[in-house]
């Protein structure tokens, strides 16, 4: 049986709807935040790129304007590093630039669900109603849409498909206490809105699932982190989103949690405010990454403009 970090860290087997062996891919993070802040406050961010076998951070820098003095801590269990500093009142700007390189596992095409009692130990509070996934306020509305369907991947994908055909991305129609149960009656929200439901329809069905952020390429970037779920299945993470605004194995993660109160990117203690959030990312082609450790700038796919969601 799998031990605790093995289930937890981000061993995530993501695919194409086609089914295709997915290749290396070079990313450059460019991540900028900028916050007023009336008095002293203390803020933790989270904002590293995840570093695990599948996602390798080849260089990376964390920097303030004004200077701050600041500490970066890891849990090492989920693989989440954090930031930790103090600020005194007037603005200032956090820079988080990287080079990541992905190297997605082989394809899946299906994966069955585990029953709960073949299911590890460490994947038991994933099958628990959560603030954002009351999966027991929409355990009747679970069984009665995807009750029926086969279990398996295919039920999962369903639950997809049927979050993309149901709800309307709408930016601004959702906040911070806006819940899976509350966007199932409005039929409206963004991309963690999207995965919060898909999540809480999982655990109605007896499927660990869990809440991934990170960066993700789009055509239209909107100013904002990206958001998807995975589910439990054959013995593994499979990852899964319902905007379909980015493929999934183009996300370069964060942070995993049961849902959005253990991924937030940044909490603060004390009356501060963001003014304004860039978190971009560019894909690049091996030679520019290599000229980059070189000392020499990277140039960007033309194709693949984009920031998180």
């Amino acid at each position: 049986m799998p031990g605790l970090i093995d289930l937890v860290r981000p061993k995530v087997h993501a695919f194409d709807a086609s089914g295709r062996t997915l290749e290396r891919r070079t990313y450059r993070i460019d991540c900028e935040l900028r916050y007023e802040v009336a008095a002293p406050t203390e803020f933790i961010f989270l904002v590293h790129a995840q570093d695990t076998s599948e996602q390798l951070v080849t260089q990376e820098c964390l920097s303030f304007r004004p200077a701050l003095e600041h500490r970066v801590f890891e849990d090492h269990a989920r693989g989440h590093r954090f930031t930790r500093l103090s600020v005194e009142r007037g603005e200032f700007t956090l820079s988080y630039r990287a080079l990541v390189r992905r190297t997605p596992p082989p394809a899946l095409k299906r994966g069955r669900e585990t029953p709960i009692a073949e299911l590890p130990d460490a994947l038991l509070p994933l099958l628990l109603p959560t603030r954002y996934c009351e999966s027991d306020k929409l355990a009747s509305a679970a069984q009665k849409l995807f009750g029926g369907h086969a279990p398996g991947h295919a039920r999962v994908q369903a639950i997809a498909d049927w979050i993309h055909d149901s709800i309307e991305y709408a930016p601004g129609s959702t906040d911070t206490t806006t819940t899976a149960g509350d966007v199932f009656v409005r039929r409206a929200g963004v991309c963690r809105d999207f995965a919060h439901l898909g999540i809480a329809m999982c655990r109605a069905l007896n499927i660990p699932a869990r809440l991934v952020v990170g960066h993700a390429p789009f055509e239209a970037p909107p100013p904002d982190f990206h958001a998807i779920f995975e589910a439990w299945l054959g013995g593994r993470w499979v990852a899964f989103d319902p905007t379909r605004m980015s493929p999934v194995e183009d996300l370069v993660r964060i942070a995993t949690g049961r849902d959005a109160k253990d991924v937030a990117f940044a909490t603060f203690y004390g009356p501060a405010k963001l003014l304004s959030m860039e978190p971009r990312i560019e894909r690049v082609d091996a030679r520019a990454a290599a000229a980059h450790r070189d000392g020499a700038p990277l140039t960007a796919i033309p194709s693949a403009t984009a920031s998180g969601a």
